[in-house]
């Protein structure tokens, strides 16, 4: 889902896709555009297209023809960025 626009209006017609809109707009007209973006798991797609951005760096196709070796292509390059962002990640020790 997409969150609707802060200028936004309601839809007048009684199709069950603009019901559907408009009792979104209700919504978060009453709890708050941050409030739905949690509810509705807004933030878990900016997530996974930064992470599918970050993959395709490494890469943008796959050289192998048979579909198990693709498999097994993808797997390197996803455990290549799990190393990578393992060795950027600063190590933190607690000073008393």
């Amino acid at each position: 889902m997409i969150p609707p626009r802060k200028n936004t209006k309601p839809m007048k017609d009684n199709k069950l896709r603009s019901l559907e809109r408009n009792e979104l707009l209700k919504t978060v007209k009453h709890q708050g555009k941050t409030t739905w973006k949690k509810w509705s798991g807004y933030h878990c797609r900016s997530l996974v297209e930064t992470k599918m951005h970050c993959i395709k760096l490494l890469g943008d196709k796959l050289n192998a023809r048979n579909f198990d070796s693709q498999m097994d292509e993808t797997h390197t390059r996803i455990a290549v960025l799990n190393k990578f962002v393992e060795l950027g990640r600063p190590h933190i020790q607690v000073v008393t």
